[in-house]
């Protein structure tokens, strides 16, 4: 009999501290648009949080609110009383989560945040969300040091591992030849073809990334290109449609290609 798959739609969204083309700050108009694409796992990078009486001002507090979805941020650096850096949001359980320093000197503060979230299927997702810097060789000092993390961890993970955030890598340089061979994912950009994520009303740069352990089926990938979303930041959110193979189902199939 054939077991039940279990689907996971997940996203990456750099929401420019949910400052959109009219230069407004509305966190209303993010959530909204996340909304529309009602995914399990959302990254985004770019994210402000300011505590105090206005609710909008904690992005990530009310963007998870607002979508009643848990959450995790990861602090690069303090910025306008509040802080900033990447968050996660999943409707499953986070287990973990941490984030590492990614920042090159004299370069503007960098870091990826890494968590593990419970999926169904007693299958753990090892995720991380990651926003690379602008110079080129800042880029490959960032990859390399991902790329140490990523084996370190290996040997502590047993579900399946997806690697997303905004690379700034529009030259297809080291972060893309690390993480392409070290990941599936290179499918995405092919499926896409000439689609880009930036900036949003008139893309012309592939910035943002979705890689994935093979034991995620990719079933496709869109951009997320609604009449909210092509004002409410300076990116077009990236949305992954995934089939999940449980454990049982994966320890199957490499008993049998090792008979």
């Amino acid at each position: 009999m054939k077991k039940h798959r279990q689907r996971l739609r997940v996203v990456t969204y750099n929401i420019h501290k949910c400052v959109g083309f009219d230069r407004l700050r509305r966190p209303e108009r993010v959530a909204e648009v996340l909304r529309q694409i009602d995914a399990d796992v959302i990254g985004l990078q770019e994210v402000l949080s300011i505590s105090g009486r206005r609710v909008q001002m904690d992005q990530a507090k009310y963007i998870a609110d607002a979508l009643g979805m848990e959450y995790r941020m990861g602090i690069t650096r303090t910025l306008m009383g509040g802080v900033y850096g990447n968050v996660l949001l999943s409707r499953f359980h986070f287990l973990s989560n941490r984030t590492f320093d990614l920042s090159h000197p004299g370069r503007e503060e960098r870091g990826c945040l890494q968590a593990d979230v419970a999926a169904p299927g007693n299958l753990v997702l090892h995720i991380y969300n990651a926003h690379l810097g602008t110079a080129y060789q800042e880029r490959r000092h960032q990859a390399r040091n991902m790329m140490r993390e990523l084996i370190l961890d290996l040997e502590q993970q047993n579900g399946a591992r997806i690697l997303l955030g905004d690379f700034n890598d529009w030259t297809r340089g080291l972060p893309t030849q690390l993480f392409s061979a070290h990941f599936a994912g290179e499918d995405i950009r092919r499926r896409l073809g000439r689609k880009r994520t930036y900036p949003g009303l008139l893309p012309f740069l592939y910035l943002d990334h979705i890689y994935y352990d093979p034991r995620l089926v990719l079933e496709g990938v869109r951009l997320h290109k609604s009449r909210k979303a092509l004002i409410a930041s300076d990116h077009l959110p990236l949305v992954a449609d995934f089939l999940l193979q449980s454990l049982e189902e994966t320890s199957e199939g490499t008993r049998r290609r090792a008979s």
